[in-house]
């Protein structure tokens, strides 16, 4: 149980669009599922739900303004054209001595460290050729789009995080090494 004493942390996973963040945290969320003090943060973004995509909450861009006006997230930002937050209930959660894992954005990192007191970014990868077959199957993007976003990825490589996990091989393995680092930090703190 989270300690009402203690201040938690936030587990923020940043990567390339392709490298697998959505598959690596639910593979943790699905061994972790019966811990309280482990909160799996369903973020905000400005596009539709689908089947297919990223497990998140879908509002309009004038909802998202209007909400973020309203306090109602924790932190906010901008991506890919699109608006993205995580919501006030992951910083009660943390406040409380819990653990939040959240989909991030490198760009976010930032103003997600100013947020949140206790951040531990962990940034995925994989080859770039496993990135754009991803990309690809999809179904959501061109060639070129799928091109230029893999070498964005390149470019903009390890910024601000303090821990990388290679997704390359089988999901077990960078799943796996998640949970190392949540429940290592919870250990920790016992």
């Amino acid at each position: 149980m989270p300690d009402a004493g203690l201040q938690g942390t936030l587990v923020v996973v940043v990567g390339p669009s392709g490298a697998g963040k959505d598959s690596v945290i639910g593979y943790a969320r699905e061994r972790l599922a019966d811990r309280n003090d482990i909160l799996f943060v369903r973020r905000i973004v400005t596009r539709e739900a689908a089947a297919h995509a990223e497990d998140h909450d879908s509002l309009s861009e004038a909802a998202f303004d209007e909400a973020r006006k309203e306090g109602g997230f924790a932190v906010s930002w901008q991506a890919n054209g699109l608006s993205y937050a995580l919501p006030y209930s992951t910083m009660e959660h943390v406040n409380r001595g819990g653990t939040a894992i959240a989909n991030g954005s490198r760009g976010a990192i930032d103003d997600i460290r100013a947020a949140f007191t206790n951040v531990i970014v962990v940034g995925l990868t994989a080859r770039p050729e496993i990135i754009a077959a991803r990309l690809s199957a999809r179904g959501r993007e061109t060639a070129e789009e799928i091109g230029r976003r893999v070498e964005r990825g390149l470019k903009l490589g390890a910024y601000g995080q303090d821990i990388t996990i290679d997704n390359s091989a089988e999901l077990r393995m960078a799943g796996d090494a998640l949970m190392s680092i949540i429940t290592g930090r919870l250990s920790l703190a016992s």
